[in-house]
């Protein structure tokens, strides 16, 4: 059953009173005592820090708790005023209480409740985003799936007037929890490990020199763009801790390291892309795929892991915009990435699907391997780059 607003205001001022009541009490008796241990040693004396604990102040009905921490990065230097830090505590305390007890006026806020994916309040002094931004207010992901950190800027709610009115706080608190309940539903996405190339100084050949090359020679020619050019791990590393395939099995093998499976597929795919432009069969039945990988239309061939994405082999051209000058003499290029999804299996409008015999992507044998990637660029190198597409499966974020 709940309460009217008013008996909810009445309810907090008389816990406050009593509370106010007992620590009075309490702080006089300290007083009496400790004036024996600093009587003739005032010189020493000072004003304590502000306490800062990980105990947590009770929300009445919820299963969260309203902490007061130390101000960090930005912040560190930043000490509260005693009586604003109380002031915030207590206020976001009754605000949340009152929101507790008349949830079915707070869609969003009840919605988090019942999910139970707030996992604490934490007021600092003042909250700032990873860029130094400043906010009244902050959702962090914690390291547990689906569980999230309210930050609250103790200055800011002084600032805006909202110390010691949580009535008028309630509003401004459950507009926040879109982003409570947004952030625990949703992954981080991972960092883009930053790739140098060597743009200027890329060994990348001309139609004529490559029709001109023996099967040799473009071996070589490939594995000169390895070294400063084609890059074979993906942007953001999403084999990481990922077990791999035994070749021609669906058995999963178990990393020995952290990146065990990371370099066994970047050594795939080397092995995979070096038979495609050194095999007669390959200039012969797929010579768009040794052209582009010769020419420098393609500079990232690798496996990924997106789960979002039902594909096994995916084109991704950058849009004209984003056109890099590479080489001596200065060609312009839309690069382009092939990403092989490597739980994934062929289906039957896949050009290369006989190829495959059934098995995930990774599980291919790097001749198996060199026969999809080369119908993957012959059948859409092209397509993909008169569209200019933009790598939207790429912008995924690999979980």
């Amino acid at each position: 059953m709940y309460m009217p607003l008013a008996q909810c205001k009445y309810q907090i001022l008389l816990v406050r009173f009593l509370r106010y009541t007992m620590i009075s009490v309490s702080t006089i008796a300290w007083l009496v005592c400790s004036a024996t241990f600093t009587f003739g040693n005032e010189k020493h004396g000072h004003t304590p820090p502000l306490t800062t604990t990980t105990t947590g102040h009770h929300v009445p009905g919820a299963t969260f708790q309203v902490f007061l921490q130390p101000g960090k990065g930005a912040a560190e230097d930043i000490v509260l005023d005693k009586s604003v830090a109380d002031d915030a505590v207590q206020t976001l305390v009754d605000a949340l209480g009152t929101m507790i007890q008349q949830r079915h006026h707070y869609p969003r806020f009840d919605e988090a409740v019942k999910k139970n994916v707030l996992k604490k309040v934490v007021i600092e002094p003042k909250v700032f985003n990873r860029f130094v931004k400043e906010f009244p207010f902050l959702v962090a992901r914690t390291s547990q799936p689906k569980q999230v950190v309210l930050l609250v800027n103790a200055l800011k709610l002084k600032e805006e007037g909202y110390l010691n009115h949580f009535e008028k706080l309630i509003p401004r608190l459950e507009r926040e929890f879109q982003w409570v309940l947004s952030k625990a539903a949703t992954q981080p996405k991972p960092k883009k490990v930053s790739i140098q190339r060597d743009l200027v100084h890329a060994p990348i050949e001309t139609v004529k020199e490559i029709k001109s090359m023996s099967g040799d020679e473009r071996e070589q020619a490939i594995q000169a763009l390895f070294e400063s050019y084609l890059v074979t791990i993906d942007d953001y590393q999403s084999l990481m801790h990922q077990p791999a395939y035994d070749v021609g099995s669906t058995q999963l093998i178990k990393p020995a390291q952290p990146d065990s499976t990371v370099k066994l597929y970047d050594i795939r795919i080397r092995e995979a892309l070096q038979l495609l432009v050194r095999e007669p069969s390959f200039i012969e039945h797929t010579p768009k795929a040794v052209r582009n990988l010769l020419n420098g239309r393609i500079w990232n061939v690798s496996f990924v892991k997106i789960d979002s994405r039902e594909w096994a082999t995916r084109t991704r051209v950058a849009p004209k915009d984003k056109s890099v000058v590479v080489g001596k003499n200065e060609t312009s290029i839309q690069p382009a990435k092939i990403l092989v999804n490597y739980h994934r299996k062929a289906i039957p409008e896949d050009p290369y699907y006989t190829e495959t015999e059934g098995l995930p992507m990774g599980a291919l044998s790097a001749h198996q391997l060199a026969r999809v990637i080369a119908l993957e660029i012959e059948k859409n190198i092209t397509d993909k780059s008169m569209r200019g597409h933009v790598a939207q499966d790429e912008q995924t974020a690999p979980e």
